[in-house]
């Protein structure tokens, strides 16, 4: 079968496509016939060999993959061969390997798929989506002034809407470009900041009326945390999750100090420890009762043959894509 895998790390150009033996489904494993695969951004960063995880090489990237069973290992009795299924080869520890014709794959890692559900719908729903569910599930934005930064991405753009949802008093969209601003404003923003533009700062505070925002949810990484520090109201919880860089985060003494007589404070979210196998069904299950009807609306972002995941990966690089890109074997 054809994968993708790197030999090296680097730039886009050193993903290949390879042809690899299939897989055969060991005991309770199912072997799946990959339709639609996610790339995320913190599959860029272990490319780069600047995630907190460094893969062995040579690597086959990919943790959460959509497509159709094809043939079952010993002991498996909740699956059946020709049943759409999305996978998170994450739950079942496995960092890599989703880039590929064919994975085999844990049954307990694989859920069921609606009908009315997409294979890349279903790549969209498992990580950013259980990301924002879990986000907001450890951090309840109820009757708060909520800050979403990367709003028109992948975990962005269902947090506005889950943060809505949740009873968020107001919801402010942080993100690079008006068009993104107004795409996040469509999902239910009450309001947009440009983070590009000097006075973006000022701007938060006037949208909360010099108060600030109570919650903070933070991914872009750069000088933005620490700008983001000193904006919370008191009581406030900055919230940093993702593959963010924390290069540039160094809060001087001031900062601290509102930290400390501000009640405010720093909160790390990692979606890892929130996933169990017995819950991923109902959770994945919740996500999927929202989107069917278009309850929770899912960006379609860039597709891409699975021959060009370089390609992939310097759109997701560039930052200015919206939505879930996925590649299609």
């Amino acid at each position: 079968m054809k994968a993708i895998q790197y030999s090296r790390f680097g730039g886009p150009d050193v993903l290949e496509i390879v042809e690899i033996a299939a897989p055969s489904p060991g005991p309770d494993e199912v072997l799946i016939r990959v339709g639609a695969v996610g790339v995320n951004f913190f599959e860029v960063m272990m490319r780069q060999d600047r995630y907190a995880v460094t893969p062995p090489l040579p690597f086959i990237p990919g943790v959460e993959i959509a497509g159709t069973i094809t043939a079952l290992g010993d002991g498996v009795a909740s699956l059946s061969v020709g049943d759409r299924v999305a996978a998170a080869l994450y739950v079942a520890g496995v960092q890599g390997g989703g880039y590929a014709e064919q994975v085999a794959i844990r049954a307990d890692a694989v859920v069921r798929l609606p009908d009315e559900t997409s294979f890349a719908g279903a790549t969209a729903l498992q990580v950013q989506g259980l990301t924002a569910l879990h986000l907001l599930r450890s951090h309840p934005a109820a009757g708060k002034n909520v800050l979403i930064s990367a709003a028109a991405g992948g975990v962005g753009s269902l947090l506005v809407q889950l943060a809505r949802r949740g009873g968020a008093r107001r919801v402010i969209a942080m993100a690079s470009s008006a068009e993104k601003l107004a795409l996040a404003q469509e999902l239910g923003a009450d309001a947009g900041v440009d983070y590009t533009q000097p006075d973006w700062p000022a701007q938060v505070c006037a949208l909360t009326e010099g108060a600030g925002p109570d919650l903070i949810f933070e991914a872009s990484g750069g000088d933005i945390p620490a700008q983001c520090l000193t904006l919370l109201a008191p009581f406030g919880r900055l919230v940093l999750y993702g593959p963010l860089s924390l290069a540039d985060f160094r809060p001087d003494a001031e900062a601290l100090k509102t930290l400390i007589f501000g009640n405010r404070t720093i909160a790390g979210f990692s979606l890892l420890p929130h996933l169990a196998p017995e819950r991923l069904a109902s959770e994945l299950g919740e996500l999927f009762k929202l989107a069917i009807p278009g309850e929770l609306r899912l960006l379609p972002g860039a597709s891409f043959p699975l021959a060009q995941a370089s390609a992939a990966h310097a759109a997701l690089e560039s930052r200015r894509t919206a939505g879930k890109l996925v590649l299609l074997p």
